[in-house]
């Protein structure tokens, strides 16, 4: 006998109880409570937080008065700037998605995404105009083109748009009646991916995802209301993990940096009283090898985020030792940054440094807002069991997961298969519930039929004192199929050979998982400190083994 729910008869959402999701709520109430708070710094640039505000509403009203709504494409090119900060909430309130463009691409890959995102509004830096100028001309329609053009930037560069940004605000109403989305599952944000084995993929982000996660970066970092944040991190990678919405949220302060340098960041560190940054592990290896003196000054507790298939014990024990905080997480494009942490306990402060260096090494559990975290049989669905050694595909399912790829159903379908987002990551679960990466499932060195993980060789040469930055990756062998070769980039006036670098990995290394050659050079990295193996993978090929 079916029975009536007495809770949902005559129970409606309406305006009084139900209001979409959606991070642009952050900043008017950091504006209402806050408004004569710092929101920005850049150089001698200052914003409270009523005219941050103020100015996103302008970039909304000059958008939504060219006619761009409810699911335009603007496109960003720039540095951390307050621009970027902005773009952030100005173009999302007028319905329109923001596609932030990764700076270090060439040409034909912005032109790519400019046309597959159908871009009808490019705002751009004067500082990468090389690249914009070409990517324009391969425009299928040309967008309309508004100019950065920062006082903090004094390098070559030219005009190419047809407004000034400050010019276009200087059109808008600050008091634009900007609405929240009707649905929060309306696309808030246009990521690319790499794109490094063909075309990019276009990955779709919602403003309940974007508001969750900006959430719960808070809540993840133990993050004390009005932190100091110094953007390190790009704004264009995955939306800087959604950081721009959790500074608005936390109400703190934007300090913004065109470029990593090590100097810069410590002496912002020191000007601005920062307690809060990101990075991939080569940002903090940067700071970590820096000169000492850098560092003089800075009293105050600094807290750092590191995200990475897997940063090195040995870079994890140098932020320890400088002194900075370090919380270790993971994620993808697809699950808007950081999905999950490796959550620390009490009981870990009572290891010995490598000990404490290992737990925190590992990815850890699900991020709180994100709903499911399985280690599992690609081809079963299944998960492994909790022993440490069986390698299964890291998969994620929840409201931190993308909506899919943008006019690419075939490959949403994959991602989705099973009901869960595929991540490409192999890993082990520990019998602790923590994830712990193994390699990329095209990363993994297979040697005379034997898994050889390309991480665990390169934990082993970063704990080669002279060692700055590492890779392995398959070289063929006519014997063995494959076998390591590892890159090796050296700090600045360290020297170390070949043979020593091998007779360093033979005293950790299982001899089967020992590099059989070492290449010395600058390794090849993307703008956000990833080592492109691709690159060294074809370089590989040519590389000769020690016998």
């Amino acid at each position: 006998m079916d029975r009536a729910n007495a809770y949902e008869i005559e129970l409606d959402r309406n305006p009084a109880n139900y209001a979409p999701l959606t991070p642009l709520t952050f900043i008017e109430r950091a504006a209402s409570v806050y408004p004569e708070r710092t929101a920005v710094v850049h150089g001698a640039r200052r914003y409270t937080w009523k005219q941050t505000y103020a100015r996103c509403r302008r970039l909304a009203s000059a958008l939504a008065r060219r006619g761009i709504g409810i699911g335009d494409t603007v496109a960003v090119m720039a540095a951390n700037t307050p621009e970027m900060v902005e773009c952030h909430f100005g173009v999302p309130m007028q319905g329109a998605v923001l596609n932030t463009l990764n700076t270090r691409l060439d040409a034909d890959a912005i032109a790519f995404m400019l046309n597959h995102g159908n871009a009808r509004v490019l705002i751009t830096d004067r500082e990468f105009s090389a690249t914009v100028a070409p990517a324009l001309a391969q425009a299928v329609h040309r967008p309309i083109v508004v100019d950065i053009d920062d006082r903090e930037y004094d390098g070559p560069g030219e005009l190419l748009g047809d407004k000034d940004y400050e010019a276009l605000l200087a059109e808008g109403d600050p008091e634009y009646a900007w609405q929240p989305p009707a649905d929060e599952w309306m696309a808030i944000s246009l990521n690319y991916t790499s794109g490094t084995t063909g075309n990019p993929k276009g990955v779709v982000y919602h403003h309940r995802g974007a508001y969750l996660n900006g959430v719960c970066n808070i809540v993840t970092w133990g993050m004390p209301q009005h932190s100091i944040y110094l953007w390190t991190l790009p704004m264009f990678h995955c939306n800087g993990w959604c950081f721009p919405w959790s500074m608005a949220a936390n109400a703190g302060v934007n300090v913004c940096l065109r470029k990593v340098d090590p100097a810069q960041i410590f002496r912002l560190i020191k000007e601005h009283g920062v307690t809060h940054y990101c990075g991939a592990p080569i940002v903090h290896g940067g700071l970590i090898n820096a000169d000492a003196g850098l560092r003089l000054g800075i009293t105050h507790k600094v807290s750092a985020m590191v995200a990475g298939a897997a940063p090195p014990a040995a870079m994890i024990e140098g932020m320890e030792k400088i002194g900075f905080d370090l919380t270790h997480v993971y994620g993808l494009t697809e699950t808007y940054g950081p999905a999950t942490v490796c959550a620390k306990h009490e009981e870990w402060n009572g290891l010995d440094i490598g000990k404490r260096a290992e737990r925190n090494g590992r990815q850890g559990v699900r991020y709180l807002m994100q709903e499911g975290l399985a280690v599992m049989d690609g081809g079963t669905m299944t998960p492994v069991p909790a022993d440490g050694e069986t390698m299964g595909e890291i998969m994620f399912r929840g409201n931190i997961t993308m909506k899919g790829y943008l006019k690419n159903p075939k490959a949403t379908a994959e991602a989705f298969a099973g009901g869960w987002f595929h991540s490409g990551d192999l890993a082990v679960m520990q019998p602790d519930g923590y994830v712990k990466i193994r390699d990329r499932s095209k990363d993994i060195i297979i040697s005379g039929g034997e898994n050889i993980s390309s991480l665990e060789i390169e934990e082993a040469l970063y704990r080669h004192p002279a060692v700055l930055a590492a890779a392995a990756v398959a070289r063929p062998d006519p014997k063995w199929g494959e076998t390591p070769c590892a890159f090796v980039e050296l700090k600045p006036g360290a020297a170390a050979t070949e043979q020593e670098m091998i007779e360093h990995c033979r005293g950790l290394l299982a001899r089967f998982k020992v590099p059989k050659a070492v290449v010395f050079g600058v390794l090849p990295k993307t703008s956000t400190g990833k080592i492109q193996k691709f690159v060294l993978r074809r370089q590989a090929k040519s590389v000769q083994a020690i016998e």
